[in-house]
């Protein structure tokens, strides 16, 4: 068997090798989307006195708010004496799992791809290449499916946090006083929005690409094989 690098485009006109660059250009745009994103929302408080003054909350991925200072040392702020303070909530788990996954399937559409374009001879004489590619591509739309679940509510504590409920239950001196707090200009989180359904939009993908991957196997062979053709009938043994 002929195992050298055998450059043939041809499998890019197929579901098998046109999907597995549609999962590559997902993946990018999935993990892309969320992993660079930084915003800043701007907390106005209006004082008692008739004063405002205005906070910055800062925060960008992978969205450890509880590390994100509100309040950076001791200052005093509508006549009122204040501590450092931290914004409330953590989605660096949800985040980088999700980000984690769409590097993993990124890499292994690479892989797919150079192995589909170079080694397609391998690949198809050999029982162990259609099989992994399926295991693994079954398991990854599990994976989409999880990490997609976990980013989306990972996503909305983060704008819980950010809103103005959620700076107002942070900064102490907005409860029970004459100070309102309220978030005057939000971040644009169109592109965490965008990673959520690319997300779920991978996971659609891989699992339609999972059956063309399957008919790769000898699994798939070998259920059409072993089904008698149209118009052929069985012959009895002979007692």
């Amino acid at each position: 068997m002929m195992t050298g690098f055998r450059l043939n485009l041809s499998p890019l006109k197929e579901p098998l090798g046109f999907v597995k660059l549609v999962e590559w250009l997902t993946a990018i745009f999935a993990f892309g989307s969320c992993g660079g994103f930084s915003g800043t929302n701007i907390i106005s408080l209006f004082c008692g006195d008739g004063t405002n003054e205005t906070l910055n909350a800062n925060f960008h991925y992978p969205f450890r708010l509880s590390q994100v200072p509100l309040i950076d040392g001791n200052t005093t702020i509508c006549n009122h004496s204040v501590t450092t303070t931290h914004m409330m909530g953590d989605s660096a788990s949800a985040a980088e799992f999700f980000v984690g996954i769409g590097i993993v399937c990124f890499l292994y559409s690479m892989v797919a791809l150079l192995v589909y374009l170079g080694y397609m001879h391998v690949y198809k004489d050999s029982d162990f290449g259609p099989i992994f590619d399926f295991i693994i591509t079954a398991i990854l739309v599990f994976l989409w499916l999880v990490c997609s679940s976990a980013w989306a509510k990972g996503l909305q504590n983060v704008k819980d946090a950010t809103n103005t409920e959620g700076i107002g239950g942070t900064l102490a001196l907005c409860k029970g006083s004459n100070i309102t707090c309220e978030v005057t200009d939000f971040a644009n989180m169109r592109t965490l929005n965008i990673s959520v359904v690319f997300g779920y939009l991978n996971m659609f993908i891989w699992a339609g690409n999972a059956w063309f991957v399957y008919k790769e196997t000898r699994w798939h062979s070998q259920k059409f094989s072993s089904q008698p053709g149209p118009g052929r009938q069985q012959v009895p043994a002979p007692i």
